[in-house]
C-alpha cells in the first residue's frame, strides 16, 4: 500500500471549543452552539482550519457532557440539532473542518441503555454494560468485585445497585458506568448512534476519549497494592491496551474510512513506542494521531492526580519528555500531536513558565514559538491564543467556585483524611497548579464588558464565574496591538504554515540536555535545512553566543552560518538573550 506522507491534516492547526465556556448567545449564562457560530470568522482569522468540539450531546452534565445521555441529540443549554447542523455548515463555508468529541468508553447512568440494563438481570441489555456479583470478606462483608480505583477521587471503581444486587464498572464517576465493548450488539449499536449519526451530517472526524480503555483484562484482576493506606488501587496500567483494543478500534476504522474522517485519540497512561505505534502507523491503520501525555502527566502524583506539589518538575524532565513525543515519528510511519493545553489541563504559562503580571507575556510567546516549531499537527485551546493564565488562588477558591467533579471529589478525599490546615492548604495548593478548572473558565472576550464578554446575562447566572484577570487578558485589548500574546500566535503559526517541512515534518534533536535553563533543539528536513531553536526558560537575560559546530553534532566540520529569523521579542539582541525569549534560527 501506498501512503500518502503529507495528508492535508499533518499541518492542520486544530482549536479546541468547550461549549460551556466558549460565548453565551442568550444570556443564560452558558456558552451555545449559536455563540460558537458567531466567533467563527475570529478563528478563522487565528489562522486554524479545523475546530474541535467538546461535547454537546444531551446530558446530566455530571462531568461536563463526558456523561453522555444521548449521542442523537443536544443539551438543550447549547443547542439544538439544526443548530449543529448549522454550526457544521458555517464550518465548511469558511473553509473549516470541524471533528466532534467521541465519548464511547462509558455513557451516562440515565442513558436508555443504561436504565435498560439496570432495570433486571435478565434484560436484554444487561450484558451491555459490566455487571458483577459481590465478593465477600473474611467477615462476611460486602465487597467490590476487585480493588480498582476510579479516576475521580479515591474510591471503588465499582457501584453497588441495590435492585438488582450485583456491582456495575466505571472508570471514571459513579454516574459514567462502562460500556461492555465485548458485546457485539452493543458495538454495533454505539457505531451507529455516536458515530455514524454525526458522519452522516457532515462532521470531519472525531476526537476519541479514552480511546485505549474499550477492551478490559480478562478477569478483572486485582491490581498490585502499591498504595497501602487505602484499599483501592490505582489499575490503570490493567485496564489500559486490552486484548481486543485494535480489533474494536479495527471495526471503527471501517467506518471512519467510509466517510473519510480524520482520528485523534487520547492515548493515557501508554508511554512504549511499540505500543504507541499500534495505534497509529500508517501500516496499522487503525487512528491518524494520539494524544502523548508525557509533557502534561510530568509531576503529577503517583497515587491520585493532586498528591503533589506545584513545579513538581525540572526542565531536563520537561525537555526528555517533548523529546520522547517527537521520537515518535523519527523513521516510522506514524504521526503524534503538538499540544499543551486542552479541556483537563491547567494553562501552560501557569504550569511551565512564570505567570507574573510582569512576564506572563514573554511566557505565553516562549511557549507558542516552542509549540509552533515542533513536529506533528497542532492543537490550540481556546485562550491559549491570549496568553490566559490559571485563576489566582487568592480570589478564586476552589471549595466556592471550581465547578469541576475531579477538583471536588479531591477535595472530599481530603476531607476523609481529617481537615487539617495544612493538609487544606497542600490540596488547594495542588489544585492551583492542576486543576482542569482553569481551562473552563469562560473565555475573556473583552475586559470592560460584563463577565468579560462572554455573556450579557447576570453575574450570578454564570455557570462558572468570570475570570478575575479579565481586565487584563481578554481578546479586545489584544486584538489590534502587534507586541500582544494574540498577535504574536498568529505570526508564529504563519511562520510554522512558510516552513512546513521544517516545522511539521521535520526531525528533532535535542541539544544541551541536562541544561537546567535553555531548552535547544534543532529541527532538519529531508532536504537537509536546519534550524536551531533556542528558548531561555528563566527571568533573568543568557549570554548567548552562536554556536560552534561541534554543538550541532558530530558530522558538522566547519563553523555554520546562523541567521536569526524569528524572535518573541523586538530588537532581539545578538549576544544576550532576554528573560523568557525564544529564538529560531536558520543554520547553513
Amino acid at each position: 500500500m501506498t501512503v500518502n506522507s503529507k495528508p492535508w491534516w499533518k499541518s492542520s492547526i486544530v482549536y479546541q471549543i468547550y461549549p460551556a465556556s466558549f460565548k453565551d448567545s442568550n444570556g443564560d449564562g452558558v456558552g451555545d452552539i449559536l455563540g460558537i457560530i458567531s466567533k467563527l470568522d475570529y478563528i478563522a482569522s487565528l489562522g486554524v482550519d479545523v475546530i474541535w468540539i467538546c461535547p454537546v450531546y444531551d446530558s446530566p452534565q455530571v462531568d461536563m457532557g463526558y456523561d453522555i445521555s444521548n449521542y442523537e441529540d443536544v443539551y438543550p443549554p447549547y443547542g439544538t440539532l439544526n443548530d449543529m447542523e448549522r454550526l457544521i455548515q458555517e464550518c465548511h463555508a469558511r473553509g473549516l473542518r470541524i471533528i466532534m468529541d467521541l465519548v464511547i468508553n462509558h455513557t451516562s447512568n440515565q442513558h436508555s441503555w443504561f436504565l435498560e440494563s439496570q432495570s433486571s438481570r435478565t434484560n436484554s441489555k444487561r450484558d451491555w454494560y459490566i455487571w458483577r456479583p459481590a465478593r465477600y470478606d473474611a467477615n462476611g462483608l460486602r465487597q467490590p468485585p476487585n480493588n480498582w480505583r476510579a479516576a475521580f477521587g479515591g474510591g471503588s471503581a465499582w457501584e453497588w445497585d441495590p435492585k438488582t444486587e450485583e456491582y456495575y464498572l466505571h472508570l471514571f464517576a459513579a454516574e459514567q458506568p462502562d460500556l461492555n465493548w465485548e458485546n457485539p450488539k452493543m458495538r454495533q449499536a454505539l457505531y451507529s448512534s455516536a458515530m455514524e449519526f454525526w458522519l452522516s451530517r457532515g462532521i470531519d472526524g472525531f476526537r476519541i476519549d479514552t480511546v485505549n480503555l474499550y477492551s478490559k483484562p480478562d478477569g478483572l484482576p486485582d491490581a498490585p497494592v502499591i498504595d497501602t493506606s487505602e484499599a483501592t488501587q490505582p489499575a490503570h496500567y490493567l485496564y489500559c491496551n486490552g486484548p481486543r483494543i485494535h480489533e474494536y478500534i479495527g471495526e471503527m476504522n471501517a467506518i471512519f474510512r467510509r466517510y473519510n474522517a480524520i482520528t485523534v485519540g487520547e492515548l493515557g497512561f501508554t508511554t512504549e513506542r511499540e505500543t504507541i505505534l499500534r495505534y497509529i502507523s500508517a501500516e496499522a491503520n487503525q487512528l491518524n494521531m494520539i494524544f502523548q501525555f508525557d509533557v502534561l502527566d510530568l509531576g503529577l502524583g503517583v497515587m491520585h492526580r493532586f498528591d503533589t506539589v506545584p513545579r513538581n518538575w525540572t526542565l531536563p524532565g520537561f525537555k526528555a519528555a517533548v523529546a520522547n513525543t517527537q521520537a515518535l515519528i523519527r523513521g516510522t510511519d506514524g504521526w503524534t500531536t503538538v499540544f499543551m493545553e486542552n479541556h483537563d489541563q491547567p494553562r501552560s504559562v501557569s504550569r511551565f513558565t512564570n505567570d507574573a503580571p510582569e512576564h506572563r507575556v514573554a511566557c505565553a510567546k516562549l511557549l507558542a514559538l516552542l509549540q509552533s516549531t515542533l513536529s506533528g499537527t497542532q492543537f490550540l485551546y481556546q485562550g491559549q491564543e491570549i496568553g490566559q493564565v490559571n485563576v489566582p488562588l487568592d480570589s478564586y477558591s476552589p471549595e466556592t467556585h471550581y465547578k469541576d467533579i475531579h477538583s471536588i471529589m479531591y477535595l472530599e478525599h481530603v476531607a476523609t483524611k481529617g481537615n487539617e490546615e495544612e493538609r487544606l492548604k497542600a490540596a488547594y495548593a495542588a489544585l492551583y497548579d492542576l486543576a482542569r478548572d482553569h481551562a473552563r473558565v469562560p473565555m475573556v472576550w473583552d475586559g470592560s464588558e460584563i463577565n468579560g464578554g462572554f455573556s450579557d446575562g447576570k453575574k450570578e447566572a454564570m455557570w462558572m464565574a468570570p475570570h478575575p484577570l479579565a481586565a487584563e487578558i481578554n481578546v479586545a485589548s489584544q486584538v489590534n496591538d502587534k507586541l500582544s500574546v494574540l498577535s504574536f500566535w498568529k505570526r508564529a503559526l504563519c511562520f510554522r504554515r512558510e516552513h512546513v517541512d521544517l516545522m511539521v515534518h521535520g526531525d528533532f534533536e535535542l541539544l544541551h540536555a541536562d541544561d537546567t535553563e535553555l531548552f535547544i533543539f534543532t529541527k532538519q528536513d529531508a532536504s537537509g535545512n536546519v534550524a536551531l531553536v533556542v528558548l531561555n526558560f528563566t527571568d533573568t537575560p543568557k549570554d548567548w553566543s552562536k554556536f560552534a559546530a561541534r554543538d550541532l553534532g558530530p558530522d558538522r566540520v566547519r563553523e555554520p552560518a546562523q541567521k536569526m529569523v524569528f524572535s518573541t521579542i523586538e530588537n532581539s539582541s545578538e549576544d544576550m538573550l532576554a528573560a523568557f525569549e525564544g529564538r529560531v534560527y536558520f543554520v547553513q
